[in-house]
């Protein structure tokens, strides 16, 4: 059985179980498309089938698009990995957990290794200035949201651990900084507009082509209301606000906010793995998908790259995935990888908060694909 075949049937599977509402599945292999999947519905309740075209909330696939702005940026001599982010937003100095200023770096925030954290440190907060971390809806400027943080320490020494953060919206205001404009600006001039990724914007391109959030619930998932909070008081919890998308108030957020196809995802990655095609210098591209934090771990059996989480360890990561593959997803539903070695590249957009990302169903994918 090929790889489509079998990634095929498993989408026909966990769209007739309800594990997965709807779903955009893109599967490429030099070049060359060998899956292009759409099933389920965009909108249930309307009967509305998902199509190739169907615009996703991409939650953090908006972090390799604002990382590979930030890389190009850098190609063209706008900016440099060491360069202090408090040199371009002076209103965010967060002090080191020794009292010093943190001397964060755009290479920190790349690699998820400045001190910042999604994690519940931010409820050290007074209830009035806790920081909205890119999914629920605000009308804060990206400023008044996360100069908060000026309050509270980093959790650790900027390069001396890995810890996933919101650390790509502090990016995204360095480069809105720098261009002079939007962070969606910025983004449409250096890699969407080149890379003809139309619909990858800060805000809905094409509303009647918009899916429909799902929520996770038992039995079958639930059309998510608004706002909505996954997890509970022993597990970290997350906001989500279907209508952020829709307000043009909201701060840009570099690590959660954009929406748009899975082919416009496919555009990115595949320039990635091919070397950056003519947008990135191969050495940057490779860069981008190589081990950018030495030994430090990231999650278990991974290290980090600019773009996501690179597999060192099978194993210890739990996964299908071989070593050397690069992975990470949205928690919206998404998920995506590369696989220099096999030239594989796959996407995975689907309307299903916490399943698409975080449930059984993307490593019930990567199984399909290395029919493990």
């Amino acid at each position: 059985m090929s790889i489509a075949a079998r990634v095929d049937a498993l989408i026909d599977r966990v769209i007739e179980e309800e594990r997965i509402t709807g779903a955009v599945v893109l599967v490429y292999q030099d070049c060359e498309p060998i899956l292009e999947k759409a099933a389920g519905f965009a909108d249930r309740e309307a009967g509305m089938p998902v199509r190739l075209d169907t615009i996703f909330r991409y939650a953090s696939v908006t972090k390799p698009i604002v990382a590979v702005t930030a890389l190009a940026m850098i190609e063209k001599g706008l900016l440099k990995l060491d360069d202090r982010v408090s040199q371009y937003l002076p209103w965010f100095r967060p002090k080191a957990p020794d009292g010093r200023e943190g001397a964060i770096t755009i290479g920190h925030l790349l690699t998820h290794t400045s001190g910042l954290l999604y994690d519940p440190a931010l409820e050290l907060l007074p209830e009035g200035q806790r920081m909205t971390l890119g999914l629920g809806n605000t009308d804060l400027s990206l400023e008044d949201n996360f100069s908060s943080h000026n309050a509270i320490p980093l959790a650790f020494e900027p390069g001396s651990r890995w810890g996933y953060s919101f650390a790509t919206d502090i990016l995204g205001g360095v480069l809105a900084a720098l261009h002079g404009g939007t962070l969606e600006d910025a983004v449409v001039q250096h890699v969407a507009g080149p890379l003809g990724m139309a619909d990858a914007r800060f805000h809905v391109t094409d509303p009647a082509r918009l899916a429909v959030a799902y929520a996770d619930h038992p039995g079958r998932p639930v059309r998510m209301p608004d706002p909505w909070v996954s997890g509970d008081e022993d597990n970290w919890r997350t906001v989500f606000s279907p209508s952020r998308i829709f307000n043009p108030r909201a701060f840009q957020s570099g690590g959660a906010g954009m929406a748009g196809t899975a082919q416009d995802v496919m555009r990115l990655l595949e320039m990635l793995r091919k070397d950056g095609a003519g947008l990135l210098p191969a050495t940057l591209a490779k860069a981008a998908l190589s081990n950018q934090i030495a030994n430090l771990e990231g999650e278990p059996g991974y290290r980090f790259t600019f773009v996501g989480g690179l597999v060192t360890d099978p194993a210890a990561a739990g996964t299908a995935l071989p070593k050397g593959v690069i992975q990470w997803g949205g928690v919206y539903g998404n998920t995506w990888f590369i696989d220099p070695a096999e030239r594989l590249t796959v996407v995975s957009l689907t309307n299903n908060a916490l399943e698409g990302c975080n449930g059984a169903y993307p490593e019930m994918l990567r199984a399909a694909v290395y029919d493990r």
